[in-house]
């Protein structure tokens, strides 16, 4: 069985936690522990795709803080987010499970089009939450787009769709020789491609982790797609005393209801996409309950119409 797990970067750097190498090595060791009840199963191949959004936002800020340098375009610092969220996986999955299994780390470009409408449309919440005010005042200062995450604010970006995974015959090379590959980290360093002069470029951009996953899954021919987040699926009357997670919908029905852009939103479209596209099940929930999840016994489970 083949497998592609989608690992929310606020999974493992929660909301208003200190943003510190500490914290989120301990939050990874918590997801560690959670994969590698699949990842045991010998006859389980396993790649890893995560988030980055309050890592690699970080990382623009420290360097903004340093004038006497240009600040690093979001593509390199999305390159350094994977090894550094990449590393911390190898190592607290490999304290696990090795040395049953081999773990690997592998930077990944994803081919976006320089002409994506999203670069218009800033969506993706990268960095810390701030209050309303203090975003306002952090945006005017820096020239940012911001946009409400729950009770507060966050700084966006512009998210391209996902066109093309460049490493992937290396990916698929790796799985096939019994490697767990975390790959795609961050959706993927965000890259153009020059068909006149077969080059390709860096872009500033962050690409939805979850539309990633879902292009890799189905570039993998993978049995299924699990989208791990911090809450236990796909909730219908999210936000009001009738609230509930939704264990099965069909594709339609999921468009059909209004999630929010910089979150759900690209979960369920992600998902929506790969049973589309494959007929496989994809299914929505919580880190915590992945073994039941894979079971079929846990999340929102996404089916065709």
């Amino acid at each position: 069985m083949r497998i592609v797990i989608a690992l929310g970067g606020n999974a493992l750097l929660r909301r208003g936690e200190p943003m510190e190498a500490a914290t989120q090595r301990a939050n990874v060791k918590v997801a560690a522990e959670q994969i590698a009840k699949v990842a045991r199963d010998d006859d389980v191949e396993l790649a890893i795709v995560h988030g980055n959004g309050p890592q690699v936002g970080l990382l623009a800020l420290q360097a903004a803080a340093y004038p006497d340098v240009t600040p690093y375009p979001l593509d390199v610092l999305g390159a350094q987010t994977q090894a550094l969220i990449g590393y911390m996986i190898e190592q607290e999955l490999g304290n696990i499970v090795a040395p049953e299994r081999a773990i690997v780390t592998l930077v990944t470009m994803v081919q976006v089009d320089a002409d994506d409408p999203a670069f218009d449309h800033p969506t993706k919440p990268i960095g810390p939450v701030y209050s309303e005010a203090e975003a306002r005042r952090l945006a005017a200062e820096g020239g940012w787009a911001i946009a409400p995450d729950g009770d507060k604010y966050r700084r966006v970006v512009a998210s391209p769709d996902p066109q093309r995974i460049i490493e992937l015959r290396s990916i698929r090379r790796l799985i096939e020789d019994g490697a767990i590959v975390t790959c795609g980290g961050g959706g993927g360093i965000p890259t153009t491609y020059d068909e006149a002069t077969g080059t390709l470029t860096g872009i500033e951009a962050v690409i939805d982790k979850d539309l990633c996953a879902s292009l890799l899954a189905r570039e993998l021919d993978a049995d299924m797609l699990v989208i791990a987040t911090d809450v236990a699926g796909v909730f219908r009357d999210w936000g009001t005393p009738d609230a509930h997670c939704i264990e099965e919908e069909t594709i339609s029905r999921l468009r059909s209801m209004t999630l929010a852009a910089g979150s759900m939103g690209p979960k369920v479209e992600a998902a929506c996409r790969f049973v589309e596209a494959t007929g496989k099940p994809a299914v929505i929930g919580s880190l915590e309950d992945i073994e039941a999840i894979v079971a079929g016994t846990a999340g929102t489970r996404v089916v065709a119409d």
